[in-house]
């Protein structure tokens, strides 16, 4: 399932949070939806070094979070501010020290989240999917990732 921007705009004109917490199991996974697809999209546009396992550190998500909604007002036209935009790219700098922490880099597999939407879903805590990770993770339950995944 895709989320599209106009997804997380209530209708009284309101954003949706920059960070999960209090959200319902729904809308946490349709937030955390958004985000990977943020995430992937940040990666690619603007070559950030994401590392895999962000998304067990507080921290990152939230920066990428923010990251995402910033860059996502300037594409909507939703603002037009040409020295707003040079900060957010100057900004890239800093994000990229916040994202620094990882061995591997981030490759987007289905299998994971598949595993972070029944996390999500099941009403469970972002800790305890994290640990869910890293318990298969240390069990040798690597994700194989096809060639084709970037």
């Amino acid at each position: 399932m895709s989320v599209e921007p106009d997804d997380l705009v209530g209708e009284d004109g309101q954003r949706w949070p920059l960070t999960w917490h209090g959200l319902y199991p729904r809308e946490r996974w349709l937030w955390f939806e958004q985000l990977w697809g943020d995430v992937c999209m940040l990666r690619e546009r603007y070559r950030l070094m994401v590392r895999s396992g962000w998304w067990g550190d507080q921290v990152q998500v939230e920066a990428l979070a923010a990251l995402a909604a910033w860059t996502a007002r300037y594409d909507s036209g939703e603002w037009d501010d040409p020295p707003g935009k040079l900060a957010l790219l100057y900004d890239l700098e800093r994000m990229a020290a916040l994202l620094r922490d990882g061995n591997e880099p981030f490759r987007p597999t289905a299998t994971v989240r598949r595993s972070w939407r029944i996390y999500c879903c099941s009403g469970a805590s972002h800790r305890r999917w994290v640990e869910h990770r890293r318990a298969r993770s240390s069990a040798g339950c690597r994700h194989r990732t096809s060639p084709s995944s970037s």
